[in-house]
């Protein structure tokens, strides 16, 4: 992973664990139980987006990769 790829992860997953320390504050409470709940299913929904876009971006990278490297491959046979 670059760099600022990884900065960003570090932000978006600080910011999901205040979101889900904020909904067991407002759970524990007593008071407000649908906002506590919508916040868990909001970071939970989005953290599972996020994973799922990043493994497509993965396997359509390392399928371009092997493109690329089949097609150097197959250079050096025929020349």
């Amino acid at each position: 992973m670059e760099l600022p790829s990884i900065r960003l992860w570090v932000v978006f997953y600080l910011i999901a664990f205040v979101m889900l320390l904020w909904a067991v504050f407002l759970s524990s409470q007593g008071t407000m139980l649908w906002v506590s709940l919508m916040f868990v299913i909001v970071v939970i929904g989005i953290n599972s987006m996020v994973v799922i876009r990043e493994i497509r971006r993965f396997t359509a990278r390392a399928r371009m990769q092997q493109d690329l490297t089949r097609d150097l491959h197959g250079d050096k046979k025929q020349g």
